[in-house]
């Protein structure tokens, strides 16, 4: 089973038709020459409560405590290392995740969670459709938030379409103020925390209370705080449906297989009102299911999905009508579960009258497993093994060589030392693979002359020296020869290593 590539609606198609392999019939959700750009009907969310909607709950809460809280969370690094747990410092040009440092020369740690990341939401989805989109995106999480403010505010779904519906009053317009304070407030908290993340939070706190901060760090909070109000408040579904690429690329990762919000055409089709004076077995033989359209699966959903019309883009995954169409089958006397978690496979085999199964093994969910083990490992690896000494050199191109009155060859080259421990470093500098090299540093005596230079490197900081390498006429071979620049560390003994050439007549 797949979704399709457009943003139509994904039609309707039967169990039954499924099983035979019928085209299904094209229902979709815009009116027959309708342009495509038109104003989307404004969606009213009613509430529900059940299984769904408390896991959606449990998820908003500590989805938001974990952003909210850990900017504040301390890590001790030691004196003059940043104590803050999580933090991306851009004036220092180091990332630092608990005990994890992270310099710009190692950004492929960041390429390595990204595709963690992705491969963790294409298994996600494998198993479970847009469980990401319906739980754990931060567009849902924020959203959610912002429509539980406006029913606390305006109401329960009713009253909120009449209170748009109504001319504007004094009542009206305090009820909006009120509505629109509480999102702005909101979104300058998230965007607020989110600059934690770039500054020492309780630093930062500190200037923001005495009025000090720069005019970035202001523009940075405006803007994210503009973000988070426009799209949690204003833009909500449409950037799930329209603007958000999952919407499309989720098509490729699902089959027969995986769960989806289903709802059992079989069971509750053909759709009709419940009369009081009808039984059910009436209803059936009239051909009526048990769906009784009573719309409260399409009211309860944040994106305004008919979810009876088959799988959909629109549709992120939340169960959110679960709850809803179980609370009115409990009403009215009839099983749960017309709209359920469920597969392709498994709506066939209840037709065909065969026992259900889970199959969570295949070769989707293998491959995403093992793609995330293997990068998983390779980071964990490199972060076991990772150098505390990094060494680069740079040569002299203008001019290539200097032969000096002796007779003697002299190339200029630019070293580099990488210190990443968070103490000051001496260094052995020797080059190998020239006879009777002689090094020096231009400004430095201190770091000696010789076959070798003790160089020096401050805690957590790059050292750079200018060092001139002689080879006496007889040593000297024509043309380029290979050379190795060799740091040892004076203390633990580590050894970086770079390779460059040597250039003479």
């Amino acid at each position: 089973m797949s979704l399709p590539q457009d943003d139509s609606t994904l039609t309707r198609r039967p169990a039954q038709a499924a099983k035979q392999g019928a085209p299904a019939p094209t229902e979709p959700h815009e009116e027959p020459g309708r342009h495509w750009f038109v104003n989307r009907p404004k969606v009213y969310a009613a509430d529900v409560k059940g299984r769904f909607r408390q896991l959606k709950w449990a998820a908003l809460i500590v989805l938001l405590a974990i952003y909210y809280i850990t900017p504040w969370i301390r890590w001790e690094r030691g004196p003059g290392i940043p104590d803050q747990a999580v933090l991306v410092d851009m004036v220092g040009r180091r990332a630092y995740f608990l005990w994890i440092e992270i310099w710009p020369q190692e950004v492929y740690y960041l390429t390595g969670l990204l595709i963690l990341g992705t491969f963790g939401i294409f298994f996600a989805t494998t198993l479970a459709g847009r469980i990401w989109c319906g739980y754990a995106c931060p567009q849902t999480v924020w959203t959610d938030l912002f429509m539980w403010v406006e029913r606390k505010i305006e109401g329960p779904r009713t009253a909120r379409i009449r209170l748009d519906k109504a001319p504007m009053t004094g009542a009206k317009l305090a009820r909006k103020g009120a509505k629109h304070a509480a999102w702005v407030a909101i979104s300058v908290l998230t965007g607020g925390a989110w600059v934690f993340y770039f500054n020492d939070a309780p630093t930062l706190m500190n200037e923001l209370l005495h009025g000090q901060i720069t005019s970035g760090v202001a523009t940075f909070i405006a803007l994210f705080s503009f973000t988070t109000y426009f799209f949690a408040g204003w833009a909500r579904e449409q950037i799930c449906i329209y603007v958000c690429p999952w919407r499309s690329f989720q098509s490729a990762m699902v089959d027969e297989d995986t769960f989806l919000v289903t709802y059992e055409d079989w069971r509750g089709e053909g759709r009709a009102p419940l009369r009081k004076s009808q039984s059910w077995e009436e209803r059936k033989a009239a051909g009526l299911g048990d769906c009784i359209d009573c719309k409260q699966c399409v009211h309860v959903c944040p994106t305004g999905t008919d979810i009876r019309e088959g799988q959909q883009i629109s549709c992120i995954g939340c169960g959110l009508c679960v709850d809803a169409c179980n609370d009115v089958m409990k009403q009215i006397g009839r099983p749960i579960d017309l709209v359920r978690f469920d597969t392709q496979s498994n709506q066939i085999a209840k037709i065909d009258g065969k026992p259900e199964r889970v199959k969570l093994v295949r070769a989707r969910t293998v491959i995403y497993s093992l793609i995330m083990l293997v990068v998983a490992c390779a980071m964990g690896i490199a972060l076991l093994l990772r150098p505390t000494l990094d060494v680069s050199v740079l040569r002299d191109r203008a001019p290539l060589f200097v032969t000096l009155s002796d007779g003697s060859v002299q190339n200029a080259y630019t070293i580099k030392l990488l210190n990443k421990t968070h103490i000051a470093r001496s260094y052995a500098v020797t080059v190998e693979g020239l006879t009777g090299a002689h090094l020096s540093v231009a400004g430095n005596d201190e770091a000696g002359s010789g076959t070798s230079l003790t160089l020096r490197a401050e805690a957590d900081s790059v050292a750079t020296y200018r060092v001139f390498v002689k080879v006496p006429a007889a040593a000297v071979k024509s043309g380029s020869t290979d050379v190795s620049v060799i740091a040892k560390d004076q203390t633990s003994g580590e050894v970086g290593k770079h390779i460059s050439v040597f250039m003479a007549p």
